[in-house]
């Protein structure tokens, strides 16, 4: 596109590239390095699946179309990196995904780079990583009990916010901002860098997710959200006087970021780790587990125990699977208190309660078939 604004042919550049390349004895092809991964496993998929059972084509091409094309078709091929990589396969598994899955997915997208390395538009594949199994574990152990990563109520929430303003460069209050409304959203950091005045409801007080804020080559970029669907999100009372204020910062510019730094900036977990001193405040407060990803772990646990439906907790979450949101339902003992004192009145009932309630026909029925005798 710049090439294309300069007055350059973008043809012209790559077939002169291709030529320095020969004559440096170069087997890579800027030109084919420049292919989108979704483009060059559909035109070569009769040649990636070739060797393998045809029973196995059903799960890899599975993997190829809900996992690989989504997450990282859109990326040429010169750009996959296996930190890339890491990152995708990490968000898979805390998308509920099984060990099978990931590996089915993976083993699709190995053998799609490794005809990549044939064809001479790659010097290695990415995908021979080494520690997917130990991420798959890290993560599988976060889902296990998410709740337990969860602030515990309000007022550690508005103390956390406080404090990580107070240890901020100049105090900046639109880091507590940030941190409240993450946490009161269950939505993700990048969803909430992303976030424009537009998506905003303020009739209804609905936030509409469209897209998230992601590393990518050269910087920043805004993308599609994880799942690739906007999805809604309830702005409660007590959030709304924040985002009010930041509304009318916005001047009215529907575009505008509703949360940025104090520059103007996008706003990554890493950013608002590093502005916060987020590592020595938590732990100075008793939260050393607490990671910026955990403020979605709290806002979907309190909606969880506020009895928020499976499946409006599941839309909200933005979950792929059920069985995801199904973590953040384990009850607190307050909840088990409450079953257990209802268990108890509901015997004390049933043992007080007569055997066999009266019949009010019983009787006249009787008195008929007298009637009916001969004297």
């Amino acid at each position: 596109m710049d090439a294309t604004r300069n007055g350059i042919d973008p043809a012209l550049v790559a077939h002169w590239l291709d030529l320095l390349a020969d004559a440096t004895g170069s087997t890579l092809r800027p030109a084919l390095a420049s292919t989108h991964l979704v483009d060059y496993g559909n035109q070569n998929m009769a040649v990636i699946l070739r060797g393998l059972e045809t029973t196995t084509h059903a799960p890899y091409l599975a993997g190829w179309r809900l996992r690989v094309v989504p997450d990282l078709g859109h990326l040429p091929l010169s750009m996959i990196s296996t930190g890339t990589i890491d990152r995708t396969v990490h968000s898979w598994i805390a998308d509920g995904c099984s060990r099978s899955t990931v590996k089915n997915t993976l083993a699709m997208l190995t053998r799609t780079l490794d005809q990549a390395v044939r064809d001479a538009i790659l010097d290695h594949n990415p995908v021979h990583i080494t520690n997917w199994q130990h991420e798959y574990q890290t993560a599988e152990d976060e889902l296990d009990n998410p709740r337990a990563l969860a602030l515990p109520d309000w007022a550690a929430l508005n103390e956390l916010s406080a404090a990580l303003v107070d240890a901020s460069h100049d105090h900046y209050p639109g880091w507590g901002d940030v941190v409240v409304y993450n946490a009161c959203t269950a939505a993700r950091i990048g969803e909430v860098s992303a976030a424009r005045t537009c998506d905003i409801d303020t009739h209804q007080w609905i936030w509409t997710i469209r897209r998230q804020t992601t590393p990518a080559p050269g910087g920043l970029t805004d993308k599609h959200t994880k799942g690739r669907r906007s999805r809604q999100v309830p702005i409660i009372p007590p959030l709304r006087p924040l985002v009010t204020r930041h509304l009318r910062a916005t001047r009215g510019d529907p575009y505008a970021r509703l949360f940025t730094g104090p520059r103007g900036g996008r706003i990554t977990t890493a950013v608002l780790r590093d502005a916060t001193h987020w590592n020595d405040i938590v732990a100075q407060l008793g939260y050393e587990h607490l990671r910026r990803h955990d403020l979605r772990h709290t806002g979907l646990t309190w909606m969880a125990d506020a009895g928020i439906p499976l499946h409006v907790l599941q839309h909200i979450a933005g979950h792929r699977q059920i069985t995801t949101t199904q973590r953040y339902l384990h009850p607190d003992i307050r909840h088990l208190t409450h079953a257990s004192s209802t268990l108890a009145q509901h015997l004390t009932t049933r043992h007080h309660a007569p055997d066999r309630p009266p019949c009010c026909g019983t009787p006249t029925t009787k008195r008929r078939r007298k009637s009916t005798q001969l004297p």
